[in-house]
């Protein structure tokens, strides 16, 4: 007897139990993993989806959709599976090369903007950049900026470049480990989402972060390691006046604001992200 054709709707009415039941998330969360593997197979859009819900799907389609979703039932993050990310409005291309771009880190986007005059050609330095995103969004968000990246990591640095290329973000990019290739050089804002989980941690071992760079996550017992060393190094790069800003855990604020205090960072505070965590500290060195 011939099989009858799959769906659009019944592809994605099975897929969402199947990842419901394998990753424990919610419905909602679940179905929207379901449509965005959907709609990456099959080269179309969210809206696409719920217009042709009844439409009959070929069985290469099938096909391609069932090998990303056995990985995603693994814990394969959607990002890594479909090669990209959205951030601050604009797609990034990720791997398991870089972190994935999360909405957490836009406040420190905001908070940099702040401090970039519309009409002013300031140098922007981005401390470990990954895949770009926050370097890449300063440039475009602020065109006369001048913005530097670095990244100890060959394979980071060419998957921000990558991205800049796409995105047309004009940014100088450089392989350093923080500021070892950076000499003398100064900057008025230096930015960074460095890492800051205790190496410790379950939460490594966890959903999506399981599948991420580890060097890109971890930092030492108490996850300040390299915190630690840019505040002592980061006073030496900024020009007078200029400002220091850090992503940081959750529960990190107190210890963070102390070691910009101790770097000689003037009136360090800390900012809160959308659901009220505060995520962001820095400050800014003498005149």
């Amino acid at each position: 007897m011939r099989r009858e054709a799959a769906t659009v709707a019944g592809l994605l009415d099975a897929a969402t139990a199947r990842i419901a039941a394998a990753l424990g998330l919610a419905h909602r969360d679940s179905r929207l993993d379901a449509r965005v593997l959907a709609a990456h197979v099959l080269g179309v859009d969210a809206a696409w989806l719920i217009a042709h819900d009844t439409d009959p799907l070929s069985g290469s389609h099938v096909a391609a959709f069932d090998a990303l979703l056995a990985q995603r039932l693994e814990g394969v993050p959607i990002a890594y599976l479909v090669g990209t990310r959205e951030f601050y409005g604009r797609p990034f291309l990720v791997s398991p090369d870089v972190l994935i771009p999360r909405p957490d880190t836009e406040l420190l986007i905001e908070r940099a903007l702040a401090c970039i005059p519309l009409d002013q050609a300031v140098a922007v330095l981005d401390l470990g950049t990954g895949s770009g995103c926050i370097a890449i969004t300063l440039a475009l968000e602020r065109p006369l900026a001048r913005v530097t990246a670095v990244d100890r990591s060959p394979a980071a640095l060419a998957m921000a470049q990558r991205n800049a290329g796409i995105l047309d973000g004009r940014v100088e990019f450089l392989t350093s480990n923080w500021f070892a290739a950076l000499g003398d050089r100064r900057f008025d804002l230096i930015v960074s989402n460095p890492p800051y989980i205790a190496a410790g941690d379950p939460h490594l071992a966890r959903g999506d972060v399981r599948f991420e760079p580890l060097a890109a996550l971890a930092a030492g017992r108490d996850g300040l390691d390299d915190l630690r060393r840019l505040t002592r190094a980061a006073c030496a790069h900024l020009r007078p006046g200029g400002v220091l800003l850090l992503e940081h855990g959750y529960d990190q604020s107190d210890a963070v604001q102390a070691l910009l205090r101790e770097s000689g960072i003037r009136h360090p505070q800390s900012w809160a992200d959308l659901s009220g965590i505060l995520r962001v500290s820095g400050g800014e060195v003498s005149e």
